[in-house]
This record gives structure tokens, sequence and C-alpha cells, in this order.
């Protein structure tokens, strides 16, 4: 008999990560592979769908303009609750730190469903930073059967707080199989900057604790980069959250340097990070992604739960001081031997396997 296997997805990011680990799985004659979508976040998360061509079998459509942590968490475990009782799955997988994951990981626990956690052990070791995320992937990994860690410094992560070593299965990061495998199916040579003459700093900033002020002096500072460098284009993709999307309109949509766009698809998106002569994100994929593509990358952070790149030489941590980032991204700018020495294309993160040890994985574990 088929094992059944749900497997959630709420944001863009999970739809992204997820995306080769139920692609993977739906070849294994073993498994009964079901998509149940949050909608945590709505049209970011379809457009990741569509480009891997998963269709989700159930969708909560659990998204409301600004909602709470609270109201949002509430109605995750109420729906949650539901579909577990109907589905009875032997295992659900979910990945990453959003509310949507630890809603599940809690949720299995209430039903006694193994839970295997994807992307699991990254810390930052500081509850508030990032807000909600350091303590839905704490939560997540007290209820997870399964610890997929992506580098062995998650795993000694996960290792410090207990978790026995049989539970943790070092697979490399699933972010880096949906990289390469988007990158051969769609090249796009990067844009030559000596022949062009202007070179283009991708941006994308949304985290809730950089919300005010922060966000603020992030605008500041690429400001004063454009003005001081008139080589220099921003493309800036807007988060849709009003506290993001209405401040960065205000203070940077006037500038003829600077492009303000809705929210890319993901091919556009790696497309824009092969063009981007250098990246400035508070996101975690980015940090991710981009080092794979030999793009430096300034982290809008004053702390990473992903410290690999950081410790390659290929990430800068900037945090949101106006002056940090603008003498950073100017020496980038400044300086040809400094830049080659952080776009190195060095990818701590996988070499694109992750999907297939995981898949590995839960069939020695549910086939035993």
């Amino acid at each position: 008999m088929k094992k059944k296997i749900i497997c959630v997805v709420g944001t863009r990011p999970e739809a992204i990560k997820m995306a080769p680990v139920i692609q993977r799985l739906r070849q294994e004659s073993w498994a009964d592979i079901q998509v149940l979508a949050t909608a945590q976040h709505r049209q970011m998360m379809d457009q990741v769908l569509t480009l891997f061509g998963i269709t989700p079998d159930r969708d909560l459509n659990i998204m409301q303009p600004n909602q709470t942590l609270s109201s949002l968490t509430a109605k995750l475990i109420s729906e949650l609750d539901t579909v577990f009782q109907q589905e009875r799955p032997d295992a659900v997988l979910a990945q990453g730190d959003t509310t949507t994951v630890m809603s599940v990981a809690l949720s299995c626990f209430y039903h006694h469903i193994p839970f295997g956690h994807v992307e699991a052990g990254l810390r930052t070791g500081d509850i508030w930073n990032p807000f909600p995320e350091e303590m839905n992937r704490v939560v997540a990994s007290r209820l997870a059967k399964w610890h997929f860690a992506p580098t062995g410094s998650a795993k000694a992560n996960l290792l410090r707080e207990g978790i026995p070593e049989s539970d943790i299965i070092v697979t490399g990061n699933t972010v880096i199989d949906a990289l390469l495998d988007t990158v051969k199916k769609n090249p796009q040579p990067p844009a030559d900057q000596d022949t062009s003459g202007r070179r283009m700093i991708l941006v994308t900033s949304h985290r809730r604790e950089n919300f005010g002020q922060p966000f603020e002096e992030i605008c500041r500072a690429i400001l004063h980069l454009v003005r001081h460098n008139p080589d220099v284009d921003i493309l800036y993709p807007v988060h849709p959250n009003p506290n993001v999307k209405d401040k960065a309109y205000e203070l940077l949509g006037q500038h003829p340097q600077i492009r303000l766009c809705e929210p890319l698809e993901y091919l556009p998106f790696v497309n824009a990070m092969q063009q981007a002569y250098l990246i400035l994100s508070d996101s975690g994929g980015v940090q991710e992604e981009a080092p794979a593509l030999a793009k430096p990358v300034l982290v809008l952070r004053s702390e990473t739960e992903r410290p690999e790149a950081v410790t390659e030489g290929v990430v800068k941590l900037v945090g949101t001081d106006f002056d940090t980032i603008v003498r950073e991204a100017q020496q980038l700018l400044d300086d040809p031997q400094y830049y080659r020495q952080i776009a190195r294309g060095v990818s701590p993160y996988g070499d694109g396997l992750a999907s297939d040890r995981i898949a590995r994985t839960l069939k020695n574990s549910l086939l035993s």
C-alpha cells in the first residue's frame, strides 16, 4: 500500500524550495503525494507552483491583508486540524520558518503524524531576530521526526539542542536543486557590463523587523548610491505588504535610475540575479542562490542564520545602517579586485541533489 505524504507550501520561498521535493517524490511508486497550499502568500506562491507544474490538491486560501500573526496562526491550526483528521497522512513535510511551518509542525504533533522539516537547523540564537522566524523554526525542530539539515553547521545547531544525530540528515538546500534546474532549462547569460556601460543593483527588502526606520535607512542608502553613481540602475521588485510598498514608492518612486515593480515570478527573478552586478537583500533565499550565480550579496540584516556564505566571503552582513550600506556597496562598485574576490561562484548550500536525499530517507523510514 502506498504511503500518503502531504507536502505543505504557504509562501513563495516555500514553493520554490518544496517544488523539487514534490517533483522528486512523485517519481516514487510507493508514495501518494498530496500538495496542501495554505496560501499565506497568495499570488507570489501561485506563480512559483505554476512554473514548476504543481497544482495543489487542497488550498486553504488563508491570506488576508495585513493580518496579525495571532489570527493567522489560529486560522492555520483550525484548518490544518480538519485536513489531518480527514486525510490521516503517513507523513507531512514543510520547509523553512514561516508561521505556516510552525503551525504544521504543531498540528502534526497534536495528531501524532510524523513531520519532516526541510531546511532544519538554521539559527541566529536571538529569538526576536528574525521575528517571528527564529521562534517558528525552533518550535518546528522540537516537534520534527526528520530533520533535513541543509548544511553541517545547521546539523551542529540541532545537535547542540539535543536532537539525536540519527534524526538529522544533511541534504544540502533544496533551493539549489530548484535554481540549477531553472538555470539549465532557461539559460540567461550575464549582462556584459563593459559593453552596456551600466550596472544594475538588484534590491529585495521585505522583512518584518526592518519595517519603519530601518527600511527608511535602506531607501536613503539606495538614493545615495544612484545619485553618486550615474552608471548604476536599481531594480527593486517591491513586496506587496503595505508597510514596504507604500514607503518604497514614497521614497524611491520618482528617481529615473530606480525601477520599482511588482514582485517578479521565479524565472524572471533568477534572470534578474544573473543580470545584476550586485544584490542588496534581506532575503534568506537570495543569500543561498546568489553565491551560486557568482553575485555578491550585501545582506540588509545584522544577523543571519546562513553563516556559510559569510564565512566563505561571498556574502557580507551590512545591516540597515546608511553609512555601512553605502560604504560596502561603493567599494564593490569602485574596486574590481575586491569585487572579484566576492563574486567567486561559491555554493556552500548544496549540489542540486537534496531532494534525492530526502526521498531516499523517507523511503527507508516509511517502508521499513
